[in-house]
């Protein structure tokens, strides 16, 4: 147990010393810490021989669900990441909604996840990189009002990985 009084000759030094330890703390987990959580679902994804996405979801600076892209495997169209995810954080929740939950998914979610995020009333989706043939905004999709949006978050890396899996794919 640790007594400290103002007469303290170490008591600022102390005090400035946790308070820089408590930001770092703080900053450490930002969107950019979380999308490198989700991507390294997509690195599992990509070992998998799955399209490369991965998903997580976060509650109070909590992991409390992470998947990726299952669609393969699973040979089931609709087993995304994002669909994978929802469902993992309502059973953990106990309840069909999302409210204050941050989905990170390492691409923009298309029309299917984006009305499955809708209906979960998630209060922010953060992706990586922009779809820009299938995604929920090229294609008019919405999310619930509520929910906060913020795209290009380490989109060269989540693009890159997209860009090596269907090179992979190609040369094959």
């Amino acid at each position: 147990m640790l007594f400290i009084t103002r007469t303290s000759s170490s008591y600022f030094y102390l005090i400035k010393k946790l308070k820089i330890g408590y930001l770092i703390m703080f900053q450490m987990f930002d969107d950019e810490y979380f999308m490198r959580r989700a991507l390294q679902e997509a690195e599992n994804a990509f070992d998998a021989n799955e399209i490369p996405v991965g998903g997580i979801i976060v509650v109070d600076n909590q992991i409390i669900a992470r998947a990726y892209n299952l669609t393969e495997r699973l040979t089931d169209v609709t087993a995304h990441a994002e669909m994978q995810v929802i469902t993992m954080a309502s059973n953990y929740l106990g309840g069909k909604y999302l409210k204050n939950c941050t989905l990170y998914v390492t691409l923009e979610p298309c029309m299917m996840c984006a009305g499955a995020l809708y209906w979960s009333q998630i209060s922010r989706v953060v992706y990586g990189a922009s779809d820009l043939q299938r995604g929920f905004t090229v294609m008019g999709g919405k999310l619930h009002p509520k929910t906060e949006i913020k795209g290009n978050v380490l989109e060269q890396e989540c693009s890159q990985l997209l860009r090596q899996f269907f090179a992979n794919k190609r040369a094959k």
